[in-house]
């Protein structure tokens, strides 16, 4: 079952990704920003309030950078996640790989990365560092900690410094899905606050803000601020807590965050002001206090989040039919063709079944096995010393001539497919939407897709030869050893009489492609003709049978071989060989392809990935709520 914690850590990952995207609150886009609708604890209060103390009390460690003037000078989405147990660590958003178990090198990450983008100036910056740390000792709470707000610029800031921190921080608060933790110092008048005075302009009911006296300590003795902590002073909806720091001298010794916890427990239980409050002070109630609140907050803006990624969705998608979709050389309409799902891909059946089959009848094998040439060649094949039983020689040459012929009809059905595929892939190219706005991609791609095409004949065409050439350089044995023997078997029988000895399952023998009917015979003594014209006409008809049943195979391995190195290939590799090419080209190459203003290209594909993640977004908040 999905709790509300899942949920916080939901929102958690949406904002990584929002701020990987440049969507970080604010701006001037005429989009809603999907950041400003996540629920998040924003934490507010001057230079020197106690802010660090506060949220490394929360924490339990010490990680935050400290020093004089403003010291954090980007915002730090600090995600808390509770563990089971095991070792504590910390990991970083931009570089989210790396697990820091030593904290003290996570203070001096947050320099790096703040220094990374402001430089060592004293400037400041809107993008967010994320830091996610995971410890049993912390509840599932996201916190956002921005510079203190100030009254005045230092040497070595700009002179809008104080301009520019209010106006980050009340961007930040300003939010209605904010909740704001405005933390005030004890020791000074609660009228005077930074915190309490910008919450108040934001949020005059205080409905979203929760209130934090720190240094409870160090007021002046025989005061306190029970007018502030029981809401007299200021009040709000939400209780305020109270907070004791450690001390400066504390820092300075590294003094253990646990032994710091108890020390504040038993500051508020043993004090004669506090006690009576004390189930109710301290970093541990206000963590508790602000991880339920978020969690009820997150659960009460749930369909509102929904309503407005909805809303983005339909402006985004409306946005990129304006502009034009990016592109995107979309491989399943070319495989639409060749599956089926498209017309075009039967064309390819239609070479195996009809034009490869009647290339084969048309071979010119009457020509090849007429009486005088089987004289010729049997005769060319003997030399000085004619055969004496049977003309191996004269077989083979005769049978090689034969197979010789296969090489057209093999090579003009790879050539058959290659044309079906390039009109294919022609047709594909123009039923790509995105792609009819480009015309000069349109002809690189088409031009690409030929150079693939090529290359996918020419290995075509190599097999299927091969496959010829296989024939001729091993000859079925078993074929010639199934005929009848001349001498053995009394009269020879005529030649239709023999090719059904030698496949009687043959439907269509295409023997009688081999003697012309003019010269076919009958003969009945072969022993006192041994080389007359039976004998010739008989070995006509055992090559013709033989090279009908080579046609029978190749009509089943040639359609085989083509599918394989031609159409496979194009169906699985086009497309990356679309990329591999295009992707070569120099960014001037490429945007004289697309033909439109890099800004425009920009837009475009920032926009889409917007799109991508509010749907993302959109599908596993609503699987969030619906498990639970």
């Amino acid at each position: 079952m999905a709790t509300m914690e899942s949920l916080i850590g939901l929102v958690n990952r949406i904002q990584i990704a929002c701020t990987a995207l440049g969507d970080y609150g604010g701006g001037d886009s005429a989009l809603n920003s999907l950041w400003d609708a996540l629920p998040s604890v924003v934490v507010v209060g001057g230079q020197s309030s106690g802010k660090s103390s506060v949220l490394e009390s929360i924490v339990g460690r010490d990680f935050l950078p400290r020093g004089s003037g403003i010291v954090t000078r980007r915002p730090l989405v600090l995600q808390l996640h509770k563990t089971d147990g095991g070792e504590e660590y910390a990991e970083f958003g931009h570089m989210q790989r790396r697990r820091f178990t030593d904290f003290s090198l996570v203070r001096q990450e947050i320099q790096d990365e703040t220094d990374r983008i402001t430089g060592k100036s004293k400037q400041i910056s809107p993008i967010p560092i994320h830091l996610s740390i995971y410890s049993p000792r912390v509840v599932n709470l996201t916190l956002i900690d921005l510079p203190g707000l100030t009254k005045v610029a230092v040497e070595g800031q700009p002179e809008t410094i104080v301009e520019d921190i209010e106006k980050m921080v009340r961007a930040y608060v300003e939010k209605p899905n904010s909740i704001i933790l405005a933390i005030s110092p004890a020791n000074q008048d609660i009228a005077t606050s930074d915190a309490i005075k910008l919450a108040k302009e934001v949020d005059p009911t205080g409905e979203r803000t929760f209130g934090v006296l720190t240094k409870l300590d160090l007021m002046d003795k025989g005061t306190n601020a029970l007018d502030v902590l029981e809401g007299r002073a200021y009040r709000l909806q939400h209780p305020w807590v109270g907070i004791v720091n450690r001390s400066q001298a504390d820092i300075m010794k590294n003094t253990d965050m646990m032994y710091a916890r108890r020390r504040e427990e038993e500051y508020f239980y043993t004090s004669p002001d506090y006690g009576h409050l004390a189930s109710k002070m301290g970093s541990v109630y206000l963590a508790k206090l602000l991880s339920q609140h978020l969690e009820s907050v997150i659960k009460a803006k749930i369909p509102g989040i929904i309503a407005l990624i909805n809303k983005g969705i339909e402006e985004m998608e409306a946005e990129l039919d304006r502009l034009g979709r990016p592109i995107a050389i979309d491989e399943g309409i070319f495989k639409e063709h060749l599956d089926g799902g498209r017309a075009g891909g039967d064309r390819i059946y239609g070479v195996f079944d009809n034009q490869l089959p009647a290339a084969l009848r048309k071979l010119p094998f009457d020509r090849h096995l007429s009486l005088p040439n089987v004289k010729k060649i049997v005769s060319e094949s003997d030399g000085y010393q004619p055969h004496l039983i049977a003309p191996e020689q004269g077989y083979r040459r005769l049978i090689e001539g034969s197979l010789s012929y296969f090489r057209g009809p093999a090579e003009a059905s790879v050539d058959a497919v290659h044309f079906v595929l390039k009109e294919l892939v022609r047709k594909s190219i123009g039923e790509t939407k995105e792609l009819r706005r480009f015309p000069s991609l349109q002809a690189t791609l088409a031009a690409a897709a030929t150079e693939a095409l090529e290359k996918f004949r020419a290995e075509s065409k190599k097999t299927v030869i091969r496959l010829v050439d296989m024939e001729s350089s091993y000859l079925t044995v078993d074929f010639f050893r199934k005929l009848p023997l001349e001498f053995e078997n009394g009269p020879a029988p005529s030649p239709a009489t023999d090719r059904r000895a030698v496949s009687a399952d043959r439907r269509n023998p295409p023997s009688d492609r081999g003697i012309p009917s003019a010269e076919r015979g009958n003969p009945t003594d072969p022993l006192g003709d041994r080389y007359g014209d039976a004998h010739f006409r008989r070995i006509g008809s055992n090559v013709s049978s033989y090279i009908g049943m080579v046609s029978d195979t190749l009509k089943v391995t040639i359609p085989k071989a083509v599918v394989y190195c031609q159409v496979k290939e194009a169906r699985n590799n086009l497309l990356h060989y679309f990329y591999t090419q295009i992707g070569r080209k120099e960014g001037k190459q490429l945007g004289d392809l697309l033909d439109e203003d890099p800004s425009l290209m920009s837009q475009r594909q920032e926009l889409a990935k917007r799109l991508e993640l509010y749907k993302k977004a959109k599908d596993e908040i609503e699987s969030a709520v619906l498990v639970r």
